[in-house]
């Protein structure tokens, strides 16, 4: 079994442990729960540090005579271009759904409010919340053009 099966759910496990019981301490003593959640934070920032060194030592190291033959292998590949492709779909989906989901919130509340005092803009209300819908299903479209480029 792979390693990082079990370790990033373990981290991610006593990471929301901690700060439970730091934001907890928080709520009862005031200066003791700030020591405690600075000593949280250096712990998680501890524990990402580890995980990137041990991502990167797993990483397959070419030797320097090596180099030249694996940037031939990843030329002809390309599999350079289509993960930078992957990555850009993915914050692509990312960044839209953040979008979206913040400007349904605004407009959605809005509309509520509005529709609360007059029910007949039920239409024109959803029509603003359908619009803020759509940055979502854009940056959709522009992932799965990203992908099919890959």
């Amino acid at each position: 079994m792979n390693p990082w099966f079990a370790g990033i759910p373990l981290a991610l496990i006593i990471t929301v442990l901690l700060a439970g019981g730091a934001l907890w301490l928080l709520r009862r003593r005031r200066g003791a729960g700030i020591k405690v959640m600075l000593g949280v934070n250096g712990l998680i920032m501890a524990g990402a540090l580890a995980l990137l060194a041990a991502a990167f030592a797993a990483a397959p190291a070419t030797a320097s005579g090596g180099a030249a033959e694996t940037a031939v292998s990843m030329a002809t590949d390309g599999s350079d271009s289509s993960s930078a492709a992957l990555i850009g779909a993915a914050i692509a989906v990312a960044g839209s759904s953040i979008g979206a989901a913040i400007a349904v919130a605004y407009t959605g509340s809005a509309a509520l409010a509005a529709m609360s005092e007059r029910p007949e803009i039920f239409g024109r209300a959803m029509v603003v919340v359908g619009l803020a819908e759509g940055i979502a299903i854009y940056g959709l479209i522009i992932s799965i053009i990203l992908i099919g480029q890959a």
